[in-house]
């Protein structure tokens, strides 16, 4: 009897023991994940994320040469969804709740706005010329912000409007001395109207990443920007050469990469900290405009580009010092 009950003890012992040492295992497991990430790393991801973003442009600025701007755009968001949607499937995911999918479709339609804009344009100047002109992005957020928020617009912003404004004027009359013709002057202008978009998508990407994970996010913005391209296809949708397929393909591995990993940035860090990683998209394109397409960089550029950066950053400098406590 006293044999029975000793061995009896022990099994609850063992069997305590194992209880304890899951609730620890899953106790750690928790403290893992939840644990705050150094902003370092968010700026990181986001950094990679635009440095893919601006392969996948210079992959396009190919394709719209040879397609036309809705072709590519299309054909490319199909095999997105292809690209996107299968991971996506495999996480078994539940159906988004309506208001985050209030916040996929309103990104959506202003994603396909913007992307059809910046890649028409882009099919008609060079590309760093278009990436600085889209860096005016950030100023017009602010002026989004004090329509749509109700904020302040200050002195240091007007000066920083200003500051941005004359580097768009230097670049534009950078084209207009370099003779590239009309076309280029209304790419420039399509891309000023995607740097609109661009900078309520900003707002719109922080949004998201913070009600959605970032294989619902890749998936939705694919899927969404599909079906509103998709409305024309009966007239202007055409059949692409099938050597141009593996290009389309890539493309949309490089997309769908990069709004996996930006949608990952912003879920972690604040958009104010991660924007000026869009700055780097500059460096990108002069090397991927030089390689690919032997497009040179003018000084008109480079000092538009450094104008409308450095309002940008006086515009930073306003936030921060009005988010400081009196």
């Amino acid at each position: 009897m006293c044999s029975g009950s000793t061995r009896g003890w022990r099994r609850r012992r063992r069997s305590g023991a194992k209880r304890r040492l899951t609730r620890e295992r899953a106790t750690a497991k928790r403290d893992c994940v939840n644990r705050p990430l150094s902003p370092l790393v968010a700026f990181a991801v986001a950094a990679l994320g635009i440095a893919i973003f601006s392969s996948m442009d210079a992959v396009m600025k190919g394709l719209v040469i040879g397609l036309g701007a809705y072709n590519a755009l299309t054909w490319r968001m199909l095999a997105g969804t292809v690209v996107s949607g299968v991971p996506y499937a495999l996480s078994r995911p539940r159906w988004p709740a309506r208001t985050v999918l209030r916040i996929h479709v309103v990104r959506g339609l202003v994603s396909a706005v913007m992307a059809f804009l910046f890649f028409w344009g882009l099919g008609r100047v060079p590309m760093a010329q278009a990436i600085a002109l889209a860096f005016i992005a950030p100023i017009i957020a602010l002026f989004l912000a004090a329509l749509i928020l109700k904020e302040r617009i200050t002195r240091l912003t007007i000066i920083a409007t200003a500051m941005a404004f004359a580097g768009v004027v230097v670049i534009l009359w950078g084209q207009a001395r370099a003779e590239l013709g009309p076309d280029a002057f209304w790419g420039a202008i399509a891309i000023l109207v995607s740097a609109v978009c661009y900078a309520w998508n900003i707002i719109l990407m922080r949004q998201q990443s913070l009600v959605a994970g970032p294989g619902e996010v890749a998936f939705f913005q694919t899927v969404i920007v599909t079906a509103v391209y998709l409305l024309a296809a009966p007239w202007l949708l055409v059949v692409p050469p099938l050597a141009e397929a593996p290009a389309l393909v890539f493309a949309a591995m490089l997309a769908t990469a990069s709004l996996f990993l930006l949608s990952w940035a912003y879920r972690h860090a604040e958009a104010s900290y991660l924007a000026p990683t869009e700055y780097t998209g500059f460096l990108w394109a002069t090397l991927w405009g030089w390689v690919v397409f032997g497009e040179h960089v003018s000084l008109f550029t480079i000092a538009g580009a450094a104008l409308i950066v450095g309002g940008c950053i006086l515009a930073a400098r306003r936030r921060d010092s009005g988010s400081k406590p009196n």
